[in-house]
C-alpha cells in the first residue's frame, strides 16, 4: 500500500536522527497521533507534511519525492487537482474543491468517522484542506439526506480553512452550502451554530456590520437552549458585532449574557467540530475579544490568560489567536510596549504553515490599537512589516518557524 511505504520511510527517517514521534510532531507542527497515523499507513499524509519533515529530518527531497512518486502511482485520483497540494494555486477553488461542492449542494450522506473534524486543531490549514476534500467526497457517496450535520460541520470547516488560506471568495459558496445543509437538518441548534460561525469569521472578512449583525440576531433565535455550547456561539457571535458596531450598553449586556451561558457549561468537551458545544477556552476567548472592543482592558487580559491555560499546547494555531487577542488586550489596558512585543513574538516564532488570514486579522487589530496609543512607537514599522507579507498565501519565511529549532 503506497501510504504504508511512505508512512515506513518517514518512521525510518525520524528513527536515523533520534527523534521521538512527539519531538517531530512539534517541530513540524501536527498533532503527534496524527503523524501516528501517517507512519502506521492508517492516514495518506500530505505533500506539505513530507517537506516539512524533509526539512526537519535534513533529507533533503526524499520524503517529498516519495509522496509525489506514490500520487503519481494513483491514477485518476480525484481528490488532487491539477495543482502540487504544497502550491499556492492548490488553495484556491480548483477542480477537486469544485466538484466536492457541486455534489454537496445536491446529496449528504453518513460517515462512521470524519478524520477531518478531529484533526481540525492540529493540523495546519494547508494540510487540512486535503482531508476536507477526502471526506466531502466519501459523504456524497452515502445515503442521501441521513448526514445533513456532517455536510453543514465539514462545509462550515471548508470555509474557515479557505479563509484561512486568504481565499474569503472561494469560501462563500461553502457558507452557503453549509446553510442549506443545517436547514436539511431541521435541527435548531445546528442551524444557529453555522449563523454564528459565519459571523465570527465575517468580522474578520471585514464584512457589512449591519448584515452580521442580522446574521447573529437570526442564529440567536434559532438556537436550541438544552445545547448550551451553541447558545454560547450565538451569544458570542452578537455580543461581538455589538461591541464592532461600537454599541457599547447593547454590547455590555449581550457580554453578561454570554458570560451567563458559559457557567453553565460543562468543564470540558469531548466532541469535534465547529459546531460542537464549544470548549470553556473558546468561550474565555471570546469573552476577552468583547470586552477588548468594549475596551475593558484588565478583564480581557484576565479571560484571554484563562483561555490559554486551558487551551492544548499542541493546538498552535489556537493559541497563536489567543496570543494576539491577548496583544490587543495588553494594548487597550495602556501596556503598549507589551502587547506589541508579544504580538511581534507570535509571528516571528510560529511557524510559518500556522500563518494564517484569521491571525493576520487579529495582527492589524493590534496594530490599529498601537497607532491609537502611541502612534509614533518604533515597532509599529516592525509590525507593519510582518503583517504586510501575508505568510498566508505565499508562504514565504517571515519568522524562525520550526527550521530555527534544528
Amino acid at each position: 500500500m503506497a501510504e504504508a511505504a511512505f508512512g515506513a520511510q518517514l518512521r525510518e527517517c525520524r528513527q536515523a536522527v533520534g527523534l521521538s514521534l512527539r519531538q517531530l510532531a512539534t517541530r513540524v507542527g501536527y498533532d503527534h497521533s496524527y503523524l501516528s497515523q501517517v507512519e502506521r499507513g492508517q492516514r495518506p499524509g500530505s505533500a506539505e507534511l513530507a517537506r516539512l519533515c524533509d526539512r526537519e529530518l535534513g533529507t533533503g527531497t526524499e520524503l517529498t519525492s516519495t509522496f509525489e512518486r506514490r500520487r503519481r502511482s494513483m491514477p485518476a485520483d480525484p481528490l488532487e487537482g491539477t495543482q502540487p497540494a504544497d502550491s499556492a494555486e492548490a488553495f484556491r477553488p480548483g477542480d477537486a474543491l469544485e466538484a466536492a461542492w457541486h455534489g454537496l449542494v445536491t446529496a449528504f450522506g453518513q460517515l462512521e468517522t470524519i478524520a477531518a473534524l478531529r484533526d481540525f486543531r492540529s493540523v495546519p490549514p494547508v494540510g487540512l484542506l486535503p482531508e476536507l476534500i477526502t471526506d466531502l467526497r466519501v459523504l456524497q457517496t452515502r445515503a442521501p439526506a441521513q448526514s445533513a450535520v456532517e455536510a453543514a460541520q465539514l462545509s462550515v470547516l471548508t470555509a474557515q480553512t479557505l479563509t484561512a488560506l486568504g481565499q474569503a471568495s472561494a469560501a462563500k459558496r461553502w457558507w452557503q452550502a453549509a446553510r442549506t445543509a443545517a436547514d436539511r437538518s431541521a435541527d435548531s441548534s445546528v442551524r444557529s451554530a453555522v449563523c454564528a460561525q459565519q459571523v465570527i469569521s465575517g468580522l474578520a472578512e471585514r464584512r457589512p456590520l449591519t448584515q452580521l449583525l442580522e446574521a447573529a440576531e437570526e442564529g440567536l433565535a434559532l438556537v436550541d437552549a438544552a445545547r448550551g455550547g451553541c447558545l454560547a456561539q450565538a451569544h458570542a457571535a452578537q455580543a461581538l458585532v455589538l461591541a464592532e458596531l461600537g454599541l457599547q450598553e447593547q454590547a455590555h449586556r449581550a457580554l453578561q449574557e454570554l458570560i451567563g451561558v458559559a457557567a453553565e457549561l460543562p468543564s470540558a468537551s469531548t466532541s469535534y467540530g465547529p459546531l460542537s458545544d464549544w470548549a470553556p477556552y473558546e468561550v474565555h476567548g471570546a469573552e476577552g475579544r468583547v470586552c477588548a472592543r468594549l475596551g475593558y482592558g484588565a478583564a480581557a487580559c484576565v479571560l484571554l490568560a484563562r483561555a490559554l491555560e486551558l487551551c492544548p499546547e499542541e493546538w498552535l494555531g489556537e493559541r497563536a489567536r489567543l496570543q494576539m487577542a491577548l496583544a490587543e488586550c495588553l494594548v487597550v489596558d495602556g501596556e503598549v510596549a507589551a502587547g506589541i512585543a508579544l504580538a511581534l513574538r507570535v509571528l516571528v516564532e510560529l511557524p510559518d504553515e500556522w500563518h494564517t488570514y484569521y491571525l493576520y486579522d487579529d495582527g492589524a487589530r493590534v496594530l490599529s490599537a498601537v497607532r491609537d496609543r502611541q502612534p509614533g512607537l518604533a515597532a509599529i514599522r516592525d509590525l507593519q512589516e510582518l503583517l504586510g507579507r501575508k505568510a498566508y498565501l505565499d508562504r514565504r519565511s517571515v519568522g524562525t518557524g520550526s527550521s530555527a529549532r534544528r
